[in-house]
């Protein structure tokens, strides 16, 4: 298969599908020993790989020995929930005809999917500081993603639709798949809508998500949206202005180390510590010699520290901030140590994803959100050139143009890292910008 399954793989637009949205093929442009298909779903409500693990559990496991064979790895293995029962059953039914590949069942804890953990949980290597999964010999890709490498290698589709779980204050949640470019007010009313008047609504999971504006577009890398109502504890930490998560930090921070001790990086052996780095609110200093802050620079920002704290501070927040300024200053990361093994106890220190839920004051919304596969009709799609880690993609349209689902209509800008686009729907041409391409039906 080789550069056949690359270029299909490139010519279709694929890009990682849950995450930040690097694009696959140069991922999968790499030798590696172990390919992990990250089942984990890391954030709570959120549904769609759970169920597409269950319902394409065959064609997942024929798209991992693809990705296997591609790589020149030995094995392959589908890392996923123990609870997630369904998917599990499905997938040990098909088992038997791959002989490279199994299944590892992870703890019901937040962040198994986090990439750097799930690599640990599944080889026992920890990935550099900084650092990504091939450096330690492993390539991870979504379970999206890998059926969208499927796709693009036995029948030549690109990326057109997304699934999507919509969730939280909605009359019925439940998982679509809508074409690119569709509305996030759109993709609500596939779930009856808003049962709320006042609300906002978060883009991804409630830990790493955005708020966005119902206006906004899906994109290739969309996974859930979540509908809050105004007020909720959520919103009042998401939209806690930093210059106030600066002055909390100052006055209230005991240096108690419970950030630290949940840190998902720092049980990786990292040498980021969020308790020392809180010290820059009061003090001015990390008060550690061995610390500066460019440790701020290893934090994944999965916002667990807040929840472990007893005062409600925000460390992630302020690392966030740190690592801003270090950018716009040009200082670039150099810490770039790898443990040889993970921190002491690390086990011991998982935080169950059930009791993050319910301190999110989420459980309310911790309901099923069944998969309805028939592809929901939009009238028109706007599609934002830039889905993806890298460059924009070019357009290669122009207003007035008559496009078929599935035509390409931008392409990777030459000797750019980025990703293909291709129409969601068949229409005409109604914009191009500088920023999006817009399909009229």
């Amino acid at each position: 298969m080789g550069n056949n399954l690359i270029a299909a793989v490139e010519q279709a637009g694929i890009v990682g599908a849950g995450g930040a949205g690097f694009p696959t093929h140069v991922k999968l442009n790499a030798k590696a020993d172990t390919v992990i298909i990250n089942g984990a779903e890391c954030e709570p409500l959120l549904r769609v790989d759970q169920q597409l693990m269950a319902r394409k559990a065959q064609t997942l496991l024929e798209a991992l020995n693809m990705i296997v064979e591609q790589v020149g790895a030995q094995r392959g293995v589908v890392a996923l929930k123990e609870h997630y029962h369904e998917a599990t059953a499905a997938l040990q039914q098909h088992l038997p005809r791959y002989p490279k590949l199994s299944i590892h069942l992870l703890g019901g804890f937040y962040p198994a999917g986090d990439e750097q953990v799930i690599v640990c949980e599944v080889t026992g290597r920890v990935v550099p500081e900084g650092g990504i999964p091939i450096q330690v010999g492993v390539v991870v890709t979504n379970v999206e993603t890998a059926l969208n490498v499927y796709a693009a290698a036995t029948s030549g589709a690109p990326v057109t639709e997304k699934y999507v779980t919509v969730t939280g204050a909605v009359q019925t949640p439940i998982t679509v798949k809508v074409p690119l470019g569709a509305t996030v007010r759109e993709t609500l009313a596939m779930a009856g809508g808003p049962t709320v008047a006042e609300y906002s609504v978060v883009n991804g999971g409630p830990m790493m998500g955005a708020l966005v504006s119902p206006d906004s577009y899906i994109t290739k890398t969309t996974k859930g949206l979540i509908v809050v109502p105004k007020g909720h504890p959520l919103l009042l930490s998401l939209e806690k202005p930093l210059a106030r998560s600066i002055r909390d930090a100052a006055i209230a921070c005991m240096q108690c180390s419970l950030c630290t001790e949940v840190c998902p990086r720092a049980n990786l052996g990292h040498r980021i510590h969020p308790h020392k780095l809180m010290r820059l609110a009061g003090y001015g200093s990390l008060c550690d010699e061995k610390d500066t802050p460019m440790n701020a620079y290893l934090c994944c920002g999965c916002r667990l520290c807040e929840y472990a704290c007893v005062m409600n501070l925000q460390p992630w927040k302020l690392n966030g901030n740190l690592k801003g300024i270090l950018g716009k200053n040009g200082i670039r990361n150099t810490l770039h140590n790898q443990p040889e093994h993970p921190a002491p106890f690390r086990e011991t220190k998982r935080y169950p994803v059930h009791k993050l839920i319910h301190q999110l004051g989420l459980s309310q919304y911790d309901v099923p959100a069944p998969m309805d596969e028939s592809l929901r009709n939009v009238s028109k799609v706007t599609l934002p050139l830039r889905q993806n880690v890298g460059a924009p993609a070019e357009p290669v349209v122009k207003a007035g143009d008559v496009v078929t689902a599935g035509d390409l209509i931008a392409r990777i800008p030459e000797g750019k890292l980025g990703a293909n686009l291709h129409a969601s729907i068949s229409g005409t041409v109604q914009a191009v910008t500088d920023t999006a391409i817009v399909i009229q039906a």
